[in-house]
């Protein structure tokens, strides 16, 4: 007896992860955008960290750097006491409330929506009045300083360049001034940037510094974590 003929497949099979056979999706105009800013939407869209922080309702992928950087040394606790220096638009915020933390303060130059129980500033974080104004808000010594921070640019290299190395050293020279011992401190930095002096300083008053480099920071990016716990005192 013969065999009845074979349904033939219609469609070819379609899905795929990130490493199987679905394509990157690609946006259908660009109408009113440069080719940079359709180059963003389009890793942006094929992101699977800012896919998981749309999902999750982080306000940005940049969260889930936290999230790694934190699963190790588990200093976002009840009880702690966190400044996010440069916090817009939040997600590293969300990241503390969301483990426990109920004393943090964050500041940016950018307004930013409310996160209760955050008390959220918006000012420049090199003003002179800004550091006293943080520790107010917060009612003690910090446990954590948190650092995300990066300028704005002006596309001269060498400019925007010291404007980053400045920033760092900001942050690291404010964690030094206001951490309480056993203290941690994170903060965004960049491969090749003038960073020695500023790991050096961390290192003489950290009992530990490194540099780390989360899953969730992209691999064409020279960014990088400075990692400093332990802070010795004061």
């Amino acid at each position: 007896m013969d065999e009845p003929p074979r349904k033939r497949m219609v469609k070819p099979p379609t899905g795929g992860t990130e490493a199987g056979r679905a394509k990157p999706a690609r946006l259908k105009t660009a109408w009113k955008r440069t080719p940079s800013q359709q180059a963003w939407l389009e890793r942006q869209i094929n992101d699977p960290f800012a896919a998981a922080a749309r999902a999750h309702g982080y306000r940005s992928r940049a969260a889930y750097k936290l999230t790694e950087i934190d699963d190790k040394l588990h200093v976002l606790r009840p009880g702690a006491r966190v400044l996010d220096l440069g916090l817009a638009p939040g997600g590293w915020t969300q990241v503390a409330i969301e483990r426990g933390v109920t004393h943090i303060v964050g500041v940016d130059l950018l307004p930013v929506d409310a996160l209760p129980p955050a008390h959220i500033l918006q000012m420049d974080f090199t003003d002179e009045a800004c550091a006293p104004r943080l520790m107010e808000l917060l009612g003690g010594a910090p446990d954590v300083v948190l650092s995300d921070m990066a300028p704005n640019t002006v596309g001269h290299r060498q400019t925007d360049h010291l404007r980053i190395v400045g920033l760092i050293e900001a942050a690291a020279d404010f964690a030094v001034e206001v951490l309480r011992p056993g203290g941690v401190f994170i903060a965004k930095a960049f491969q090749g940037g003038e960073t020695a002096e500023v790991i050096a300083k961390l290192k003489a008053n950290f009992a530990s510094v490194k540099t780390v480099k989360p899953k969730a920071s992209r691999t064409d990016s020279s960014e990088i974590y400075l990692v400093a716990t332990g802070f010795k005192g004061r």
